[in-house]
């Protein structure tokens, strides 16, 4: 993770968006109870920052902005098996494409037709090789073919909680609970909407009373981890993930009312629908801060990967410098960081 900071910050280079973070701070556990996660606010009209818990979460927001939520479910995305030649292999699930073909990312040498093979009489079959390092699968069970609903009920027996590379850990029992919020509804993400974690059922109840709200789904994909490794961010090529936003989550967005987005995947969902009035589809959107939000209004999120399209977004609504300023002192105040880390509230 170490990497030299650039000398001038330039919005456009994507060494611009390192900071320095010691390993001690990327948590591999989450905070217990999980509303009890440290809360950093920074409200922009004061330009102040406040250290405080998420359990204090609604009385910082403004009384009258109503929120929305990403109501994906994490499926049990990563198997493990052996090709036919006897090599062991990894798969993680990365999204659907049509009923039976979805794109995954394989550890393992694998070709074009190659058939892996996992417990429960599972296989899949290799279709094609991405030049991006996606393979497309097919999937059979005893030889009959799995559309998605077939394939996620396998998965949930077999397959393990596709918990981030960061966390240098097997994921556990535990996880299957801990990597998924207390919401979660729609199933096909393989990675969690890291900021809604932290809310108890409890919590959630109360900001319901509190605030108009609704759901929207986003399936986070693998993408969400992928690194911008080109030098200039206008170059990078943003991953995309499926999305659905419902009657009562479009009649909010469309309305005047000030919004709280609870994560970057409700903003880029929200921020996509304003651009292009799509309320289904796929969503590519890429904020940073040569390309702002223009609906959401306030963000809540957890503390992202150096030079990430995450840190990018969030100095979308800030600006780089005040982004590195916080994170920094996050830094020196040994917050705990990325998805099972702590939290930061931008009003």
């Amino acid at each position: 993770m170490m990497k030299p900071q650039t000398s001038k910050l330039d919005p456009k280079l994507q060494a611009s968006y390192y900071y320095n973070l010691p390993e001690s701070l990327i948590a591999s556990l989450p905070a217990e109870p999980r509303d009890h996660a440290r809360l950093l606010v920074y409200d922009r009209k004061t330009d102040t920052i406040t250290h405080s818990r998420f359990d204090k979460l609604l009385s910082f927001l403004p009384h009258n902005c109503a929120v929305l939520l990403n109501d994906t479910k994490v499926i049990k995305a990563r198997i493990f098996g052996h090709k036919s030649s006897g090599g062991k292999i990894e798969l993680l699930l990365n999204s659907p494409l049509t009923a039976n073909r979805f794109s995954a990312y394989i550890r393992g040498r694998v070709h074009q037709g190659s058939v892996l093979q996992f417990s429960h009489d599972l296989q899949a079959r290799v279709e094609e090789l991405k030049k991006d390092g996606l393979r497309i699968v097919s999937f059979t069970c005893k030889k009959k073919p799995l559309d998605i609903s077939g394939l996620y009920e396998i998965l949930d027996k077999i397959g393990h909680v596709p918990l981030p590379p960061y966390i240098k850990r097997e994921d556990t029992k535990q996880d299957s609970f801990d990597y998924q919020t207390v919401f979660a509804s729609n199933p096909g993400a393989v990675a969690a909407p890291t900021a809604s974690l932290h809310f108890t059922t409890k919590l959630l109840d109360e900001l319901k009373k509190s605030h108009a709200w609704a759901n929207l789904t986003l399936h986070v994909g693998a993408g969400t981890f992928k690194p911008v490794e080109v030098e200039n961010i206008d170059e990078h090529t943003m991953h995309s993930e499926r999305f659905y936003i419902p009657k009562d989550a479009k009649e909010i967005i469309d309305s005047k009312k000030s919004i709280l987005a609870v994560g970057t995947t409700v903003t880029r969902t929200v921020e996509y629908y304003a651009r292009t009035k799509n309320t289904q589809g796929e969503c590519n959107l890429f904020l940073h801060p040569l390309n702002p939000p223009i609906r959401i209004n306030h963000l809540l999120t957890n503390f992202h990967l150096p030079c990430s399209t995450l840190i990018m977004l969030v100095a979308s609504f800030i600006g780089l410098e005040k982004t590195l300023e916080i994170y920094n002192e996050a830094v020196k105040r040994e917050y705990r960081f990325f998805s099972y880390g702590d939290a930061m509230l931008v009003l």
